[in-house]
């Protein structure tokens, strides 16, 4: 497997961002690290580099919402570490509610930024990786993409099945080249998206849930469910279940 030394990680600041980039520093990799809230992006990366003299860590403000200032930050971090080896397109909002109740707003907040700002964050990516000719994206989708989610999580998991299909058609569109792509599957992993959102069956816990991020990636499969166990064997299941439970369980 290449040695992937300079990372990207939008939505960096907390959460399953600030975790990997944790677990990376720890491998001696270089961070490129970016986040609505610099206040917090910049006290990780002073703690990264503190306890990791021999890695650089750079910053920048970003709201993947603003598509052009996407592709500006991901330029300055190829130009300042020297090319870009993996970029990790984490960031994302879920504060979606039932369809039809008044809160379109939200659903279409919750859709952009998990399938529009992704779609930018993965075209300023493969701009870059095409011209390296390598590199490795990792899309961070959602257990709920596999199918259609009730209440709160609609829009949500719609916009992670969209992200999970664009992330499938790059696989596509790059095979036998020195590009890869990996598609992660999160269930359920304590941040502040699943501390907000009230129900969360079957948490695992934030570091557990970074390490089995981070081992997945750094394998650079196609697809993955993280943690595998038990959202591997669920990721079938689910498919199966007549509405009905679906609604009921989730």
């Amino acid at each position: 497997m290449a040695n992937r030394k300079n990372i990207v990680i939008t939505g960096a600041s907390s959460g399953l961002g600030a975790g990997m980039a944790r677990r990376f520093a720890a491998a001696g990799r270089n961070l490129a690290l970016c986040a609505r809230r610099t206040d917090r992006l910049d006290a990780l990366a002073e703690e990264l580099t503190r306890r990791h003299p021999g890695i650089r860590v750079v910053t920048r403000g970003l709201d993947v919402n603003d598509h052009d200032r996407v592709f500006t930050v991901f330029e300055e971090f190829r130009a300042e570490l020297g090319g870009l080896d993996r970029v990790i397109v984490n960031a994302g909002l879920g504060k979606g509610q039932p369809v039809g109740t008044g809160y379109f707003y939200a659903n279409r907040q919750t859709a952009e930024t998990n399938f529009v700002a992704a779609l930018a964050q993965c075209e300023a990516a493969l701009g870059i990786f095409r011209e390296q000719q390598a590199g490795h994206l990792v899309v961070v989708s959602s257990f709920s993409a596999l199918r259609g989610m009730p209440r709160n999580l609609t829009a949500y998991a719609a916009a992670k099945a969209g992200v999970t299909a664009l992330a499938d058609g790059i696989r596509a569109d790059t095979l036998d080249t020195p590009i890869r792509v990996t598609t992660l599957l999160p269930g359920y992993i304590e941040s502040e998206m699943t501390g907000s959102a009230g129900r969360a069956p079957l948490l695992t816990g934030a570091d557990r849930g970074a390490r089995a991020l981070v081992k997945a990636i750094e394998r650079e499969p196609a697809r993955a469910c993280i943690p595998a166990l038990p959202w591997a064997p669920l990721s079938v299941v689910i498919r199966l279940l007549p509405v009905r439970l679906l609604r009921r369980l989730v």
